[in-house]
């Protein structure tokens, strides 16, 4: 592996040793050998996907790769794996799979370029039809120059009503086999691709997908790696469990009304949407104990009713044509999904592969607009041994690895291997941490003016090029309200523009500050003079009302707050350091304005978590130093 590895990294434009990406390559080859999982923190501008790509590729395994972000997934489709079918000696082939959703369906298409009645054609593609018929001639244009069909090669951005129109998901598609373009189907190209190649990129919620389908979507593969594994749990969590929305019966009914002629049961199914909506939406952000509130509870039954109902209709029934089989089928797999998930919800479903339902936490997420009904597993543990830890060798990576991340996934004791490897990054010499004691407690009523004013010191004395990063939206709009009479700089705020273009605008102009949220602590990258300095408003801590964490806490008992809330807070805030120093030249600071970080006793788990940066107390050495920064 060494001389490959030597052959790669010789091939970079401006070749470099790092001895963090050199350590962390030999210790994932050791682990694919010995067949052992590995957990390594691997700091920014350590050359990560390098040093797990090129020691699995040499191995001869195949190798999933899961990622949590799409830039992540593109950097490495477009870029590394590119690059490194030119550097290696030897030959291999990648693929990135994506989600069904993700891509085109030709047999949606299909349908739809043969629908002519006009009330069918607003179910089909909403209110905004006109707009999405020209973009549907858009598309089928485009396909004519596509071999992927992936949505995110488009030359536009498709309206939300045309992407649903035009996709199908996992829970509706029939497969391959009972499609009549199965054979040419787009998203199982891209399923074909994946089964011949040596390396296939998914991102970690497909994975997760895949466990919970006891490997039903994947590949058979030897290495799984998780990059990005700082988040692995929580989407986990998401995949694993049950989500019962609201407007997935919008898009049920509309699925049987194309198959059958029959508007009472068609209104059935539609009026579900209204009356979940109405029965969960007074419990957003709660948990919900067992039984149900008598009105959720009535609500599920009578729904289950209905979609029974429909489901032996639409079963009933004998299609005319091949196009009417395929809707047939579609209609009757969203309605089995979607009847399995009310199932587990009232506690009567069957399957053997379901969890006893005390292993569940249900609780209402989103807003009183838009709720769903959620069933968490409490543990992702147990579904990761049986998916993956028993099954091939795991490598976990990040920047940032939280505190008990081998317990809280349940990687089997005496399995596993940890390590940190570090940054390249002169953090001592580029870095300074600034914590000012002598702030209110977050809790006192003096500290929301007290913040504003730090904030308009460092502000200034940096000549702007200033993250501010905020743990809500009401202190972010406090913050820049207050700030925008006192600070001779222009403020950008999140509500102001989408990320992309937002961070954009911000990295155009070293003159401005951009104020966001937790939404920005990770995903932001924007080296160079533009950004010097990151302040942080408070320690990011969970909520401690979060419904699936309080049942967490509850299970843990007085240890929950060392082993939920300090590794969540520690990761959170390393991550939104992490914005700081994107380069080998990057200078900065990143102020914390909560005085906890410097007195409480649990100070050091956190400070410990970031990056080794010098440490001060005293705006005066924040100020001396961003003055040597700026040159002013």
């Amino acid at each position: 592996m060494t001389s490959a590895f030597d052959v790669v990294t010789a091939a970079l434009p401006g070749a470099e040793d790092r001895p963090g990406q050199r350590e962390m390559a030999s210790l994932v080859a050791s682990a694919i050998a010995d067949g052992r999982h590995l957990i390594v923190q691997a700091g920014t501008g350590t050359g990560k996907t390098l040093a797990y790509l090129v020691p699995a590729i040499e191995a001869g395994r195949r190798v999933v790769v899961a990622t949590a972000t799409k830039a992540l997934q593109d950097q490495l489709g477009a870029k590394d794996l590119p690059f490194l079918t030119e550097a290696l000696p030897g030959d291999f082939e990648f693929a990135v799979l994506k989600g069904r959703s993700n891509y085109v369906c030709l047999q949606r298409i299909r349908e739809l370029s043969a629908v002519d009645d006009a009330a069918q054609t607003q179910l089909e593609l909403g209110d905004m039809s006109q707009r999405a018929r020209a973009e549907l001639k858009r598309i089928t244009a485009w396909m004519a120059t596509t071999d992927t069909g992936d949505l995110a090669d488009l030359p536009f951005a498709p309206s939300e009503a045309t992407t649903r129109a035009i996709t199908v998901g996992s829970d509706e598609c029939p497969g391959r086999d009972r499609c009549p373009l199965g054979e040419s189907c787009y998203a199982e190209g891209a399923r074909r691709r994946a089964q011949a190649a040596d390396v296939v990129v998914v991102n970690t919620y497909l994975y997760g997908l895949d466990v919970a389908s006891e490997g039903a979507i994947l590949p058979e593969h030897d290495v799984v790696v998780f990059d990005e594994a700082h988040g692995l749990e929580d989407i986990m969590s998401d995949t694993v469990g049950v989500q019962i929305a609201p407007g997935r019966f919008v898009t049920v009914g509309a699925a049987v009304r194309r198959i059958l002629a029959d508007p009472a049961i068609v209104a059935g199914v539609l009026d579900i949407s209204d009356k979940l909506r109405s029965a969960i939406a007074p419990y957003a952000g709660q948990r919900l104990r067992l039984p149900y509130p008598v009105e959720i509870n009535e609500v599920l039954v009578d729904a289950r009713g209905r979609l029974d109902a429909a489901h032996k209709a639409v079963t009933a029934i004998t299609p005319a044509t091949d196009d009417a089989k395929q809707q047939r089928l579609r209609a009757q797999l969203m309605l089995g999904r979607s009847i399995e998930g009310i199932d587990i919800a009232l506690g009567t479903a069957e399957s053997a592969a379901v969890p006893a339902r005390d292993q569940f936490v249900d609780f209402v997420s989103g807003t009183a607009e838009h709720p769903r009904l959620e069933l968490a597993p409490l543990d992702v543990g147990p579904a990761l041994r049986d998916g993956v830890w028993n099954q091939r060798t795991a490598i976990l990576t990040s920047a940032t690895i939280p505190t008990g991340l081998a317990v809280r996934v349940g990687l089997p004791p005496g399995s596993v291997d940890e390590a940190d490897v570090g940054s390249p990054f002169d953090y001592p010499a580029h870095g300074l941490l600034y914590c000012p004691v002598t702030m209110p407690d977050p809790r006192d009523a003096r500290y929301r003016d007290a913040v504003h004013e730090e904030l308009a010191a460092l502000i200034t004395a940096a000549g702007g090029r200033t993250l501010a990063l905020f743990t809500s939206w009401k202190a972010m709009d406090a913050a820049a309200q207050a700030l925008k009479d006192r600070v001779d700089v222009p403020i950008l705020t999140q509500r102001d523009l989408p990320k992309p273009a937002l961070v954009k605008a911000f990295a155009a102009d070293e003159a401005t500050c951009l104020f966001a949220t937790a939404g920005f602590f990770q995903g932001v990258d924007v080296p160079g003079s533009t950004l010097i300095q990151v302040v942080i408003d408070r320690l990011p801590f969970p909520r401690p009302d979060d419904p699936l964490l309080s049942a967490r806490r509850e299970l843990l008992g007085p240890a929950a707050f060392s082993q939920i809330d300090i590794p969540r807070a520690s990761m959170m805030l390393a991550q939104a350091a992490g914005r700081l120093i994107r380069t080998a030249t990057d200078r900065g600071v990143v102020a914390v304005l909560d005085r906890r970080l410097g007195t409480a006793r649990y100070r050091w788990d956190i400070v410990n978590a970031l990056p080794p940066m010098r440490r001060t107390r005293h705006r005066a050495d924040v100020e001396a130093f961003l003055r040597e920064i700026t040159g002013d």
